[in-house]
C-alpha cells in the first residue's frame, strides 16, 4: 500500500504536478523544421512544463544576433545543437547546447547582396530554415537558396532560385519532402509571375518548376487529375484575368507549408495579386490567394481553392495550412485549417479541398459570409474598392489581416484547439492606376489603419476548428504578430508587439507568466529537450517586418529615421526598439 502511494505520488510529480498527461513514448525532443511537423502543428508533446508550473519559467540564456532588422521564424534544434537563422544578411549561427554558455560551435556568413534590401517589400526578414540529411537548408533574401553541413558549418551547395531585377525575393522557409527542397518568392507588391521550384536536396539542383498563375502547362495541370471543387474548365490561370494581366499578376509564395505524406500532398498558399487596383484585373485573378495542393514528385496540382477572388484588400493567403484530424458533424475528417488574412477561419477536407466550415474570427466588413455551397465570399457591395470607387472607408480586416501570414498558428491534439494571434485593424482604402515597371513597386494604394471594434488592436485566441467558433481570447493593446507554440503540458506560449512573452493555459487563457525580452516579439516560440533532460523554451525578440515601415522612433542608428508614429501606434517606440536577441525560458 505504502509502495503503491509512492509510486502514485512519484507519476504525479513526473507528469508537471498532475497538470498534464505524461509524454508520449519517443516524444520529439527536438526541432528539425519550422513547424515542428509535416502537419505544421507547431505542437510538442514535451510536458514537463505545465500550467501549475509554467509561473516559474525564467530566462536561462540570452544571445544578441547583433541584425537590427525583424527576427521573424524560429531556432531548429537538432541533438545538442541549436541553429539560429538572422534577418539580411543572413547569419546562420550553430549553438552547443551541452556545454555552459551555450558557445558557439560555428558561424556561417553568407555573402548576400545588400541590393536586396531595396526590392524586399516588407523588411529583410528571413522565416527560417529546414533540417534534412544533415544539412541545414535556408533561403537568402537575394533569391538564393543554400544547403550547409551541419556538423561544420561548410557549404554544402548555393542555387540562384529568384531574380532580384523582377522584383523577387527570398523570405520564406523552405520544406523538404522526399529529397526535394521546395522553394518560393516573394514580390506581389512587384508585379512577379509567381512561382514554385523543387530543388535536389543532394545537388541544389533544379527538379521542376511551377507557376502559380498563367497557362496549364506552366501551372502542372493535368485534365485528368486537377480537380478543383468549386472551378471547372482549362486555363483557369489566364482566362480568370483581363487580357493579360496574369503575365504580372503577383501570386507569391512568402509562408509556410505543410505535407501529408499519406495523401502524398504538399499544400501551401499564395500570396496578392498585382496591381492592388483591382479594375487593372478584372475577373477572379486565379489562383492569387489560394491555396494550392501539389504532388511533391513532379509538381503537379491537384486541387486549389481561391480565398479571395479578385482581391480587393491585399488578402494574401500565404498564411500556415495546419493538417489535423477532426470530426466534424459527427464524421471524422482528414482536415487542413487555415487562418486567413480576410478575416475568415477556413476548414478542408484536405484530399479534395472541399469547404467545410469558414466563419469570421476578427471583424469582418468587406464580406457577409462565406457560401459553403459556392465557396465563394458572399460580398458587401460598399466595400468594393477600385480607381473609380474612391476612398473607400471602414473597411475590415485591414491589409495587415484578421491574423498575418507571418505568425502561424498552433493546433494541440490534446484541446482539439487551436491558437493564433489576431489583428483588431481596420482600414480606409484608395487606389490610383499604376504602370508596370520590372523591378519596381506595382501597387498605387494609401490605406491609413484604425483600431477595430472595441479599441484593442490585438489578441491571442483559441479557435474549435470543428464548429467555428472561439472558444476563449485574450486581448492585447498592441496588434499580435507572434506565431504560436502549445504543447503537452496544455501550455500555450506567444509574444507580443511591446515585447512580452507569454505563456497561458491552453484551455482557458489563463496568464501563467510573462517576460519583457527587450524588443518586440514577431518570431515563433519553440520548445525542445535539453541535453540535461529539462524542458526549454526558445525564441526570436526582434521588432519589425512590416511594423518596421510603419512606425517611427524604434531604430536609433538611423538620424534620417524621423518619421512620426502611427496614429494607432504612437507610443509604441516608448515600449521597444529594434535589436534580436534569443532568448532561452526554463523551468
Amino acid at each position: 500500500m505504502v509502495r503503491a502511494s509512492l509510486i502514485a505520488i512519484l507519476t504525479y510529480l513526473a507528469t508537471g504536478f498532475g497538470g498534464a498527461a505524461a509524454e508520449a513514448p519517443g516524444a520529439d525532443s527536438g526541432w528539425t523544421m519550422p513547424s515542428r511537423d509535416y502537419a505544421a502543428t507547431r505542437y510538442s508533446a514535451l510536458a514537463q512544463i505545465t500550467s501549475l508550473n509554467a509561473r516559474s519559467l525564467h530566462p536561462v540564456w540570452t544571445f544578441s544576433t547583433g541584425v537590427l532588422g525583424g527576427h521573424e521564424g524560429q531556432p531548429l534544434v537538432i541533438g545538442d545543437t541549436m541553429y539560429v537563422v538572422t534577418p539580411w544578411p543572413n547569419v546562420l549561427y550553430a549553438f552547443d547546447l551541452s556545454r555552459e554558455g551555450y558557445p558557439l560551435r560555428w558561424k556561417y556568413r553568407p555573402e548576400v547582396s545588400a541590393n536586396a534590401l531595396g526590392v524586399a517589400c516588407c523588411d529583410s526578414v528571413n522565416r527560417g530554415a529546414f533540417y534534412a540529411d544533415g544539412k541545414i537548408v535556408y533561403n537568402l533574401l537575394d533569391g538564393h537558396t543554400v544547403a550547409i553541413d551541419a556538423a561544420s558549418g561548410r557549404e554544402l551547395w548555393k542555387t540562384q532560385i529568384a531574380a532580384l531585377g523582377n522584383g523577387e525575393t527570398t523570405t520564406m522557409a523552405p520544406l523538404v519532402v522526399k529529397g526535394k527542397v521546395i522553394v518560393g518568392a516573394s514580390g506581389g507588391e512587384f508585379g512577379i509571375f509567381g512561382w514554385i521550384k523543387a530543388l535536389d536536396l543532394k545537388s541544389g539542383e533544379l527538379l521542376w518548376s511551377a507557376r502559380n498563375l498563367g497557362s496549364d502547362a506552366e501551372m502542372r495541370i493535368k485534365s485528368d487529375t486537377f480537380r478543383p471543387p468549386y472551378d471547372s474548365g482549362a486555363e483557369l490561370g489566364t482566362r480568370s484575368w483581363a487580357s493579360d494581366s496574369w503575365r504580372t499578376g503577383g501570386a507569391p509564395v512568402w509562408g509556410w507549408m505543410s505535407y501529408d505524406p499519406e495523401l502524398d500532398l504538399i499544400y501551401y498558399g499564395t500570396g496578392n495579386p498585382s496591381p492592388y487596383n483591382p479594375e487593372q484585373r478584372l475577373g477572379d485573378n486565379k489562383w492569387s490567394t489560394s491555396v494550392l495542393a501539389r504532388r511533391p514528385g513532379d509538381g503537379s496540382l491537384v486541387w486549389a481553392y481561391q480565398f479571395t477572388p479578385h482581391d480587393n484588400w491585399d488578402y494574401d493567403a500565404t498564411g500556415a495550412m495546419i493538417l489535423a484530424d477532426l470530426t466534424i458533424a459527427g464524421h471524422p475528417v482528414k482536415a487542413l485549417v487555415h487562418f486567413d488574412k480576410n478575416g475568415f477561419a477556413y476548414t478542408f477536407d484536405r484530399a479534395n479541398g472541399r469547404l467545410l466550415v469558414a466563419r469570421a474570427f476578427a471583424p469582418v466588413t468587406w464580406a457577409r459570409s462565406v457560401d459553403l455551397a459556392t465557396g465563394r465570399p458572399v460580398l458587401e457591395p460598399s466595400m468594393q474598392t477600385g480607381v473609380s470607387k474612391g476612398n473607400v472607408r471602414g473597411i475590415c480586416p485591414s491589409l495587415e489581416g484578421g491574423a498575418s501570414p507571418a505568425s502561424p498558428a498552433a493546433y494541440s491534439p490534446r484541446t482539439h484547439l487551436f491558437y493564433t494571434s489576431t489583428n483588431n485593424l481596420c482600414m480606409d482604402y484608395a487606389v490610383a492606376h499604376t504602370t508596370y515597371l520590372k523591378g519596381t513597386p506595382f501597387v498605387g494604394v494609401n490605406s491609413p489603419y484604425m483600431a477595430g471594434p472595441g479599441g484593442y488592436l490585438g489578441s491571442f485566441m483559441a479557435w474549435d476548428a470543428a464548429s467555428g467558433r472561439k472558444v476563449w481570447e485574450d486581448k492585447e493593446p498592441y496588434p499580435s504578430w507572434s506565431g504560436a507554440l502549445v504543447t503537452g503540458g496544455d501550455v500555450a506560449f506567444y509574444g507580443t508587439l511591446d515585447g512580452w512573452f507569454k505563456s497561458v493555459d491552453a484551455r482557458t487563457g489563463k496568464l501563467l507568466s510573462k517576460f519583457k525580452v527587450g524588443s518586440g516579439v514577431i518570431g515563433n516560440p519553440i520548445t525542445y529537450r535539453g541535453p540535461d533532460g529539462r524542458q526549454y523554451v526558445a525564441v526570436y525578440a526582434g521588432f519589425g517586418g512590416d511594423w518596421a515601415l510603419l512606425t517611427g522612433d524604434t531604430r536609433s542608428d538611423d538620424p534620417t529615421d524621423v518619421r512620426a508614429p502611427a496614429d494607432y501606434l504612437k507610443d509604441i517606440g516608448r515600449h521597444t526598439s529594434q535589436g534580436g536577441i534569443i532568448w532561452i525560458f526554463g523551468l
